[in-house]
C-alpha cells in the first residue's frame, strides 16, 4: 500500500471512541496515519470548519479509508469487519453476534455518551464527577449482570470481539472518574486479560502520537 493510500484516522489520544477504532486497526494489522484532533485546545479542534467537513457531528473518530470517510466508531469497526474480516471481531454464530452488538451498544450508546466531554460541560464543573460516576455505575451494574451469561475469557466467549473493544476504553474512563470497580469482578477480570494483549497496549492513550509527555508510558 502506498503512503498516500494509507487510511487516515482522525483521533484524540484520550477519546474512548477513537481508542476502540485504534484497537480494531491494530488487531487487523492495518497500517494507518494519525491526525490529531485536540478536543480541548483552541476551544476544541473538532469544531473547526475543516473538521466539520469530515464529520458534521464534530466528533472523533473519523476514518478516511477506501475513498470514503466514516464517522462513529461502531460503524467504522463494522466496515473494517466487512472489508477486512481477519481476525473476526463479530462471531459467525448469530446469537453470539447479537450478544456482541448488545454489549457494544450498551457501552457506546448507554454509558459513554452520558459521561462524554460535551455532556460534562453542560452539567457544570462541580457536578461532573458525580454525574460521570452515576452514568458509569448504572451501565456497569447492568453489564455485570449480563456478562456471566455471555463471557468466556472475553466479553463473548473466548475470542476478542467488538464488545471487548468497547469495554477496555470504558473501564479506563471509569478509573479516570474514580469509579470503585470492586462490585464489577467480571468486568475487571476481562479488562485485565484484554490489557495484556499487544493490540490493546499499542493503541492505549498513553502511547499515541498526541499523548502529552507527562502522560506517556
Amino acid at each position: 500500500m502506498s503512503e498516500s493510500s494509507k487510511p487516515i484516522l482522525y483521533s484524540y489520544f484520550r477519546s474512548s471512541c477513537s481508542w476502540r477504532v485504534r484497537i480494531a486497526l491494530a488487531l487487523k494489522g492495518i497500517d494507518y496515519e494519525t491526525v490529531s484532533v485536540n478536543l480541548i485546545k483552541d476551544g476544541g479542534q473538532q469544531f473547526s470548519e475543516e473538521f466539520q467537513t469530515l464529520n458534521p457531528m464534530k466528533q472523533v473518530p473519523a476514518l478516511k479509508i477506501d475513498g470514503i470517510t466514516i464517522g462513529q466508531s461502531l460503524a467504522i469497526i463494522e466496515y473494517l469487519e466487512e472489508t477486512r474480516p481477519t481476525p473476526h471481531l463479530l462471531p459467525q454464530d448469530p446469537k453470539k453476534r447479537a450478544s456482541v452488538r448488545m454489549i457494544s451498544e450498551l457501552i457506546a450508546g448507554g454509558i459513554q455518551p452520558l459521561q462524554n466531554l460535551s455532556i460534562l460541560k453542560q452539567v457544570g464543573q462541580e457536578n461532573q464527577l458525580a454525574w460521570a460516576q452515576k452514568a458509569i455505575n448504572t451501565g456497569f451494574k447492568a453489564l455485570e449482570q449480563i456478562l456471566p451469561s455471555t463471557a468466556g475469557k472475553f466479553c463473548v466467549g473466548d475470542e476478542v470481539s467488538m464488545a471487548d473493544l468497547c469495554l477496555v476504553p470504558q473501564v479506563a474512563n471509569a478509573e479516570r472518574f474514580k469509579v470503585d470497580l470492586t462490585p464489577y469482578p467480571t468486568i475487571s477480570r476481562i479488562n485485565k486479560t484484554l490489557l495484556s494483549l499487544e493490540a490493546f497496549q499499542i493503541s492505549h492513550p498513553c502511547r499515541q502520537p498526541d499523548t502529552p509527555a507527562e502522560l506517556r508510558a
